[in-house]
């Protein structure tokens, strides 16, 4: 019978839980992954497929359209489809939303408690958006004694961002709270980069998910020069992404300066305390994948 996974499941789900469970299907046979991306102007038509051996397939189809925000409605919708690796049936259709929420901050929180001091306590949101609240979600779950600070380019946005949040500072001048952050999670719709790693303190991790098309970036070439930079996957990542591609071609950055992904897990730790790291989360199916099955038997066991 195929269950229909909705809004409701995440009372069942937890963040360290589920970073586990991306690390473990990393440790499976290599996922098969195919993406389609169609353009209409600012409009993103993104389908991604996956396939892994013992685990099943995933189709995940986004519609990503940005002046949607305008109008009071989701930039991002779609839809999820979570096949049975035994007989191809379709065991869930799991809420996009939902899904998307879980597989991006699990997968940054994934590279966090692998790449970040483990005494972090001051965090930084670049951006004010659903991805920023999910954040604050998943870092509290590794680093529950941290303190957030939020900065938006509208500073009327970060401060009713920060009213939902006891505690929370915002960030009027981005430098001076990049230069004393220990996380920094960036989570925009930047084409240029809204982060200079001169800024950057000894001992920064950075968390860069908003970039997401050829002509996305939120760092600028000398972030890239000072960190030790990972990758969810190389696949999905290098030629596909403005974050590496644009640095890639200008012959600024090279793939050899990719420490590591998650397929490489064991090259995912931190040199020295001094040392900035940073990881580009791509997303990819096979992450999907990894996320709508450990939602499914979340569900499935309670």
């Amino acid at each position: 019978m195929t269950l229909i996974i909705g809004p409701e499941a995440e009372a069942h789900l937890d963040w360290i839980a589920l970073s586990d469970a991306i690390e473990a299907g990393h440790k499976m046979p290599r996922a098969e992954i195919d993406d389609t991306f169609l353009y209409r102007g600012d409009d993103t038509l993104l389908s991604r497929a996956a396939w892994i051996d013992g685990l099943g397939q995933l189709v995940k189809t986004a519609t990503i359209f940005p002046g949607n925000k305008e109008v009071g409605k989701p930039a991002i919708n779609g839809g999820v489809c979570l096949f049975s690796d035994e007989d191809g049936t379709l065991e869930a259709i799991v809420d996009f939303h939902l899904l998307t929420k879980w597989k991006t901050a699990g997968d940054s929180l994934l590279a966090a408690r692998k790449l970040a001091r483990p005494d972090a306590k001051r965090i930084l949101l670049v951006g004010a958006g659903n991805v920023a609240a999910s954040l604050v979600e998943a870092y509290s779950a590794a680093f529950p004694e941290a303190e957030f600070t939020i900065w938006n380019r509208s500073p009327a946005k970060a401060a009713t961002f920060a009213a939902r949040y006891p505690g929370m500072e915002v960030a009027r001048d981005l430098e001076e709270a990049a230069g004393a952050a220990d996380i920094i999670g960036t989570a925009t719709m930047a084409t240029d980069p809204v982060l200079a790693g001169k800024w950057l303190s000894e001992g920064t991790h950075l968390d860069l998910i908003g970039a997401y098309r050829p002509d996305m970036r939120e760092v600028d070439d000398d972030t890239l020069r000072r960190a030790r930079v990972f990758v969810d996957s190389r696949a999905t990542t290098l030629g596909h992404i403005g974050e590496l591609k644009i640095p890639l071609e200008a012959g600024v950055f090279f793939e050899s300066d990719v420490v590591g992904d998650f397929y490489e897990m064991e090259s995912l730790t931190r040199g020295d305390e001094r040392e900035i790291t940073l990881c580009k989360n791509g997303g990819g199916a096979h992450l999907d994948l990894m996320v709508a099955r450990y939602i499914l038997d979340a569900v499935r066991a309670r």
